[in-house]
């Protein structure tokens, strides 16, 4: 499949569709996701038109890493949780319901399940603190 220009990212990079923003530097972007499976869900994009990790410039994968190193700690501050789960799919055998590469920043706490991927639409105002809470922890 050919990557997508119209994918939900690729609006967000070009300023097309809102995100509620964690992160930003010349290579990548982080923001909430607005489908959560957990409060505090955040993504990493590459600002690459890549659809999955195959497809990807191994510069843009490694620029992935470090700003997922970087957001991870924090979104793990802000929602006081023991762990973080860090996922990255691919094709939508794999789950991938967005085709443009992306990792996904979960909260995880021990006894809470994880919501539905891309099932429930968060409330805006809450995703919007989240994002403020996160970034005032960025390094």
């Amino acid at each position: 499949m050919a990557y997508d220009q119209d994918n939900i990212f690729a609006k967000i990079l070009r300023g097309d569709a809102p995100c509620f923003k964690v992160y930003e530097d010349d290579m990548t972007l982080s923001f909430m996701d607005v489908m959560p499976q957990a409060e505090g869900h955040t993504l990493v994009i590459p600002k690459f038109p890549a659809e999955n990790l195959f497809d990807l410039d191994p510069e843009y994968a490694a620029a992935m890493a470090k700003t997922v190193q970087r957001v991870a700690p924090a979104v793990k501050k802000a929602f006081d949780v023991p762990g973080i789960l860090i996922a990255q799919l691919n094709g939508s055998a794999a789950g991938q319901t967005v085709f443009h590469i992306h990792t996904h920043i979960i909260p995880r706490t021990n006894g809470i399940d994880l919501k539905l991927h891309a099932r429930e639409m968060a409330d805006f105002k809450e995703l919007e603190k989240h994002a403020e809470k996160i970034k005032a922890l960025i390094a």
